[in-house]
């Protein structure tokens, strides 16, 4: 961000502010190669728990915008529609219940609009696989990016 605000404003003759720009450059090397020192050690020694990652996606309330994104798609206004589950939400936090977990009746008082089918939006998998516009979370994505990944590196090796 430093060298961005030096950057942005400097007349198109004017390059003694460019002097600036080393110590941002130079720090930001130095970061990044502490960082990645660090995350391949971490990555290295990574044990992945399926099980648990897939149950710290259900008992919480992630999938509001999939409930959102629902209600708009029923043709509700989105300030509307998330309005509505700002107060699903709120009520889930109070009686701990996720989205997913409330009856088709408490979502129905909430907005006529929601029907049986709202159940399959819900779902951890939906969510991710819903997202996929270049860098989205869907599988399909996140295959495509390891498989241009590993091309990357083969390149360069």
């Amino acid at each position: 961000m430093q060298l961005l605000t030096v950057m942005k404003a400097i007349p198109l003759a004017y390059n003694k502010d460019m002097q600036e720009d080393k110590e941002s450059v130079f720090d930001t090397y130095t970061t990044i190669m502490g960082s990645l020192d660090i995350f391949s050690g971490m990555m290295a020694s990574l044990t992945v728990h399926e099980k648990r990652m897939a149950a710290a996606t259900t008992n919480d309330f992630s999938n509001a915008t999939e409930l959102a994104d629902y209600l708009a798609a029923k043709g509700i206004p989105f300030r509307q529609a998330h309005a509505i589950v700002g107060e699903l939400v709120l009520q889930g936090i109070k009686t701990q219940t996720p989205l997913q977990e409330m009856s088709l009746e408490t979502l129905q008082a909430a907005n006529p609009a929601i029907e049986a089918d709202v159940y399959a939006e819900l779902s951890s998998e939906a969510a991710v696989n819903r997202r996929t516009s270049l860098g989205g979370t869907a599988v399909i994505n996140v295959q495509a990016e390891v498989v241009r990944g590993k091309k990357i590196l083969a390149d360069r090796a």
